[in-house]
């Protein structure tokens, strides 16, 4: 078999080193080709049984004023009984669980031990620019023994949480993340709960007892994002807790996965959304499920009303683009024990009753007014691709066809693994102008209310659903399809499915250079970004 372009071929590789879904075909064109990236994974000739072990995570409060020292170093992680040399905050996967009170800032001491350069981004913090840890942007990449101080604000009370801004494909998919709780000063500001809890949803991509390397040069598995075959909850492949009978439980969730998208139920107990990534919502709603597109938060609290078992799911639509179907699939991501002992205080009163938050219904009323104006921008989400296997271009001509609006699963392992960032350009489009990614030039007076609209293209060489984020501000998604929104919510991270269309009026308040992109990590490393200017 030849070479395609630019890519390696190895007659004697007679399988892929990734693994295939049962009963999916590897596409015979592709067999013994392998990326053109130089294979890279962390700690290169250091073996795992000399590296401390990672811990789980530690809550570290902190009150306004005060400092922490975060590093990023190696750690060992035993997942399913295999050690695997990676990375970690402090030695936690996920890294220190940090809670500060609304209004605080604190220092952070940042240093970088890994063997790549590093910074860290405060996700969906509206922080003063110089510390939003955007390398390029906003400061210079961290060498390895280098360090950084942030000066990081945190004006809004809710979930955030912090990873890397460099090579996240790579830094944050093997453990560079963590959470930041921020305590709104009033007692009731959520209804009242038994207990809280954070889950940290994540996914790696491992063969037997093989982590599968990343790219060196850029990432692979462009297409679609590297999309793991082991699902974690806060670092661990089978989450447990044990409740009582009749508790009420809030949880904060944070999806730090590249590229999968989760639907989120706690095995038929009663559960509520309370809260987005910036704020309460103007009204609590009884949902089934929560879907969570990578870097979203919610904040949702479960009832488990008897004594017995529920699973914590995630249940979602699969596709085999090779057959052309789409499938359920459900994985089950952890188990919460209810004993027979009763709650107490009984909150089940308190749970029944959906609060409306009048609060966050009188702030956003003063942007109302702008919900039916024209676009200032628009965007258009698509891709251009270069030098793919020929097999690849082939069979997603047949493909694109037909799409599915969000693709929960990888329905085509084998292409996505094959595509690097050498032949994969995603693609942010100013409508007006033509302009794409970092060509883009806005600049929006601080104060200014801007009404964006973002088109994802159904009919570009790979149809995908975009998490679009916003750094340093907040937004609103006003409407979907012409559809408008019922419930609103602060939000910095909003997921654009195929073929939509998605209002976003985004509150130009904090001054400086911010970065717009995709959270699909491969997406981002590919060109999928652009920076809003909000001038003085």
């Amino acid at each position: 078999m030849k070479d395609m372009p630019g890519m390696k071929h190895d007659s004697m590789t007679m399988s892929m080193p990734i693994p295939m879904p049962k009963g999916m075909p590897m596409l015979p064109g592709l067999v013994g080709l392998t990326p053109p990236v130089t294979s890279f994974l962390p700690g290169a000739g250091v073996d795992p049984a000399r590296l401390p072990a990672a811990k789980a995570t530690a809550l570290v409060r902190l009150r306004d004023g005060d400092s922490l020292d975060l590093t990023a170093g190696l750690v060992r992680r035993t997942i399913k009984g295999h050690a695997f040399v990676m990375y970690a905050f402090n030695g936690e996967v996920p890294g220190p669980l940090i809670r500060v009170p609304q209004n605080a800032t604190i220092t952070v001491r940042f240093h970088n031990q890994i063997d790549l350069a590093s910074a860290v981004h405060w996700h969906g913090v509206r922080l003063d620019n110089a510390s939003d840890g955007v390398p390029g942007v906003t400061q210079a990449a961290v060498a390895p023994k280098g360090s950084f101080i942030y000066t990081v604000h945190f004006p809004d009370a809710g979930i955030y949480w912090y990873h890397p801004h460099v090579r996240e494909d790579v830094q944050q998919a093997l453990g560079l993340f963590g959470n930041v709780v921020v305590d709104a000063p009033n007692a009731d500001y959520y209804s009242p709960a038994n207990s809280e809890h954070t889950l940290v949803l994540d996914d790696l991509l491992i063969n037997a007892d093989t982590l599968i390397p990343f790219g060196k040069e850029g990432p692979d598995f462009a297409l679609m994002g590297r999309v793991g075959n082991v699902l974690l909850v806060n670092d661990e492949p089978s989450y447990s807790l044990r409740v009582k009978q009749g508790e009420v439980v809030r949880f904060f969730v944070t999806n730090v996965s590249s590229s999968r998208t989760y639907n989120l139920s706690f095995g038929g107990a009663p559960m509520k959304v309370v809260a987005s990534d910036q704020s309460r919502f103007e009204r609590e709603e009884r949902v089934p499920s929560v879907v969570l597109a990578p870097a979203e938060r919610y904040v949702v609290e479960v009832r488990f009303p008897k004594p017995g078992r529920y699973a914590l799911l995630n249940a979602v639509q699969a596709i085999n683009h090779y057959r052309g179907e789409f499938e359920p699939e459900i994985d089950t991501l952890g188990i919460v024990t209810v004993g027979v002992a009763k709650a107490a205080p009984d909150y089940d009163r308190a749970f029944a009753t959906l609060r409306a938050n009048t609060a966050v219904s009188t702030e956003i009323d003063r942007y109302r007014r702008y919900f039916d104006k024209a676009p200032d921008k628009r965007l258009t989400l698509t891709v251009e691709t270069n030098g793919l296997p020929l097999s690849t271009v082939q069979f997603m001509t047949i493909d694109t066809a037909y799409y599915a609006p969000v693709e929960w699963v990888d329905g085509m392992p084998d292409m996505n693994w094959l595509s690097t960032s050498k032949q994969v350009r995603w693609v942010l489009r100013d409508d007006a102008t033509g302009k794409e990614n970092m060509e883009i030039d806005w600049h929006v007076a601080k104060g200014s209310v801007l009404k964006l609209r973002i088109f994802n293209d159904p009919k570009s060489f790979h149809p995908m659903q975009h998490p679009m984020h916003l750094h340093g501000q907040r937004m609103l998604v006003i409407a979907r399809d012409g559809v408008a929104t019922r419930n609103l919510v602060w939000k910095d991270t909003a997921l654009i499915p195929v073929g939509s269309t998605v209002d976003l009026l985004l509150d130009a308040s904090n001054p400086g250079a911010w970065m717009l992109h995709c959270h699909i990590a491969e997406h981002l490393e590919t060109g999928m970004m652009t920076v809003v200017h909000v001038d003085r």
